[in-house]
């Protein structure tokens, strides 16, 4: 069999994948990635045509055909990703997944639960929350260097050298901050302005963001951010879901509702504790929120990630 490979050295990808097929570990709809001793990265050279319904974990996925193309469907949007372009899929996104019959591809999955704390990563959240589907054409800019940094990311893997992962997720990193830097520049986030008040709105909303996620525990409302910015509250509103593609209410969910998960793990906090220390007022309105977005309520999640054990 033969496999391709950007390294000189003939590595057997199969060999290191063995345990592909069979072995999942799913509850429903939610996986439970495997990751190898305690490791946060697992990367797959995958070659089967198995295909996998919806499902959803909390690792980010990256998908990179190499020979024929991979059909994924990620909250009712597909993306037909032919080889050489690159999909991401957001941490914790319901998405299926269709092999043709034969293919081959690389499968990236990443514990983003460290890089997620660091105070800047707010300022990448409007790139992150959505798939990104990146292609030669669409990302002309920034393409190569993300293809050429997840194939470094791949060596580095497959590799094993003793500081693997920290060089992996010191190139995660870059590769984040020129995917923001080239969002900036690509999308017109704020129209019918000129060029030195479209940096100063990005300046002032990437702060704001960062100012949520200091902050969202507290009672936080469209008002008094608004105001704080110093916008009134429907000018606020439209900037903000143009910079972030959400309303303000559904980014300040979506960050505590990531508080929560956290939360979960401890065995010691109750569910109407977590939902307190994540922002909520209500216990109800927190388990509707967290349903109507994770899919499951917070006891469930918390049982079918095996936390509080």
């Amino acid at each position: 069999m033969s496999i391709p490979t950007t390294r000189k050295d003939d590595f057997d990808y199969y060999e290191a994948n063995h345990d592909w097929a069979g072995n999942r570990e799913l509850t429903d709809t939610h996986e439970i990635i495997q990751f190898h001793k305690n490791a946060t990265v697992r990367i797959w050279y995958n070659e089967q045509n198995d295909c996998y319904g919806p499902h959803w974990h909390t690792a980010m996925e990256i998908i990179l055909p190499l020979e024929n193309y991979y059909d994924a469907d990620v909250n009712n949007a597909f993306y037909h990703i032919q080889p050489d372009e690159i999909l991401v899929i957001p941490m914790s996104e319901i998405h299926s997944l269709t092999a043709p019959e034969n293919g081959k591809r690389f499968i990236f999955l990443f514990d983003m639960t460290m890089i997620t704390k660091l105070k800047s990563f707010s300022g990448l959240q409007p790139l992150l929350l959505q798939p990104l589907y990146i292609t030669r054409d669409a990302y002309p800019q920034a393409y190569d260097a993300t293809h050429d940094t997840l194939m470094q990311i791949k060596d580095e893997y497959f590799r094993q050298n003793e500081f693997a992962e920290l060089k992996i997720y010191s190139l995660l990193l870059n590769l984040f901050v020129k995917l923001g830097q080239n969002y900036l520049q690509k999308h017109d986030l704020f129209s019918n302005i000129g060029i030195p008040k479209q940096r100063e709105y990005a300046k002032k909303f990437s702060n704001i963001l960062n100012y949520i996620d200091t902050h969202y525990t507290e009672d936080l409302n469209l008002e008094n951010v608004a105001a704080l910015a110093g916008f009134s509250k429907f000018h606020f509103s439209r900037l903000f879901k143009q910079y972030t593609s959400l309303t303000f209410n559904e980014y300040l969910n979506h960050r505590r509702l990531k508080a929560a998960e956290e939360l979960l793990a401890a065995p010691d906090l109750s569910i109407t504790e977590i939902a307190l220390r994540s922002g909520y007022a209500s216990l109800s309105t927190f388990n509707r929120l967290f349903k109507q977005i994770k899919h499951c309520t917070p006891t469930e999640y918390r049982a079918k990630s095996g936390m509080g054990l």
